[in-house]
């Protein structure tokens, strides 16, 4: 339960460019506030999205209610700020009868304007500043994806067919990766094994394996080799924790720095070893190596054991003995990824039910660590997405007793109602750490309420302003239009 009711207006000129934009809203806190107003300044700071606004007003209203403390959960606010310009966005579209493309297009922020200031301040009293992207870019590879070129010509056939379906879009631009620091700490044993500690946690978002790529891709090691332990603070001892999309940018790059002092040091003590310069060797397969001469090797473990030494002094550059550094990541901001989810859903008008049968998402998270991950973020984001878009809703009563308290009650969607979800990516990496990445952990959850709605203004001709639907409430508004529509 986030429920915020907003009451929002846009300006624009003749030919759709936006002049100015304003949002009231009041935010049902429910009964208590141990999390602060991190959702509503989120909802807040997310609502102008990728576009250009030269002017804009936000204000919102806590209150209490006898209703669930309201706590920050996967989009935190975002959704509701996204649903909000999209809806405005298509009420542009609507009013001056321009193609709702085209009102976002002459609307996208330039991907020559980067960094592009909003004026806004961000949710960790930061600029809100988006570091790099490319609007344009993300909005026709969607586009050419889900086939917009010919989907009236596709809905003309079928309502021919007696099929109610509606195309929806929508863009966002997700706040990532804020500080203050994260942390990590390399070190090689003598057995050539690798192991790091970082102090964030992890909850199944792949941070083992996307850190051990990062560490084996330094030391030129097999990432079976590297061992990651997070959020234990007897390894590890000093950390933030995981929220707002950040351990990718944060820990990640504290892991690269980290990863990337040990090998400097590796090359160091090699170098000695191997009578050669450190600027002549390389690392691979576990090993150290003169470039030209793959004979003259040592391996990773015979270097750790040489940066112990039993006799004589340690040198100053070495940062103490072994093959081990300790490091920290603290970005100077934010980083700011961005997407445009766009889906093809079709109506039953005697259930209210609904079937999606496409949905496509472009996303910019910066470089990508690794793909596989990356899209399983993405499609459990989505998930969650059509469960607050038309399932799940937290029903009270006037005296707010909790309704909806079983899952007979309380709908999730299961595989039947979520769809296959078809990804592409644009990369335009951040320049505020050395990764180049942004967070990608909310991506996938935060427009999917927008994309319901704009599908069902298509299917129906109606101009839905309220989420979640339900069955019930979407075979009201189904009722309400005329067969054919």
């Amino acid at each position: 339960m986030r429920l915020q009711i907003f009451e929002a207006q846009i300006g624009v000129d003749e030919e759709g460019r936006i002049l100015g934009v304003r949002a009231d809203f009041l935010h049902d806190a429910g009964a208590y506030i141990a999390y602060g107003l991190v959702v509503p300044i989120v909802s807040s700071t997310t609502l102008v999205g990728p576009y250009r606004i030269p002017n804009y007003h936000a204000e919102f209203k806590a209150v209490f209610t006898n209703k669930t403390q309201v706590s920050p959960y996967r989009g935190a606010g975002r959704p509701h700020g996204v649903f909000v310009m999209e809806r405005l966005m298509d009420r542009v579209a609507y009013e001056l009868r321009i193609d709702r493309i085209e009102v976002r297009r002459r609307n996208l922020i330039p991907s020559d304007t980067f960094p592009y200031d909003t004026g806004l301040i961000y949710q960790d009293g930061a600029p809100l500043i988006y570091d790099s992207g490319n609007y344009p870019a993300v909005l026709t590879k969607a586009l050419e994806m889900i086939g917009y070129a010919d989907w009236p010509a596709r809905q003309v056939k079928a309502r021919l067919q007696g099929r109610t379906v509606g195309l929806g879009l929508a863009m966002y631009v997700e706040g990532t990766g804020i500080g203050p620091y994260e942390g990590c700490r390399v070190t090689v044993e003598p057995t050539g094994k690798v192991f790091a500690a970082t102090s964030v946690g992890t909850q199944g978002q792949g941070h083992y394996t996307a850190f051990a790529q990062i560490i084996a891709d330094a030391l030129g090691v097999d990432v079976r080799d590297v061992t990651i332990t997070t959020g234990d603070t007897g390894a590890f001892g000093w950390g933030t924790g995981t929220f707002a999309s950040r351990a990718a940018v944060v820990a990640g790059n504290a892991v690269a720095l980290a990863a990337t002092a040990v090998r400097e040091k590796t090359l160091t003590v090699a170098a000695t070893l191997l009578e050669a310069r450190p600027d002549d060797l390389e690392l691979a397969d576990g090993k150290v190596f003169v470039r030209g001469a793959p004979s003259r090797t040592v391996s990773l473990g015979q270097v750790a054991i040489a940066a112990n030494p039993l006799r004589g002094t340690i040198p100053q550059t070495w940062e103490g003995p072994g093959l081990e550094a300790s490091r920290y990541f603290a970005p100077p901001r934010g980083t700011f990824a961005a997407g445009c989810h766009a889906a093809i859903i079709e109506i039953d008008r005697g259930t209210g039910a609904i079937r999606i049968d496409r949905y496509v998402v472009v996303h910019d998270c910066g470089k990508i660590i690794n793909p596989m991950i990356l899209d399983g973020q993405i499609r459990g984001g989505v998930a969650q997405g059509i469960g607050g878009a038309f399932y799940e809703k937290l029903v009270y009563d006037e005296n707010g007793q909790l309704l909806t308290q079983t899952f007979m009650d309380y709908l999730l969607p299961t595989i039947a109602e979520v769809p296959k979800v078809e990804i592409g990516h644009i990369e335009t990496p951040s320049p505020l750490n050395p990764l180049g990445v942004k967070g990608a952990g909310e991506a996938g959850v935060i427009p999917v309420a927008a994309v319901f709605a704009s599908a069902l203004d298509d299917a129906l001709g109606t101009r839905i302003v309220e989420m979640p639907l339900s069955h019930a409430r979407l075979l009201e508004l189904v009722r309400a239009t005329p067969v054919g529509t």
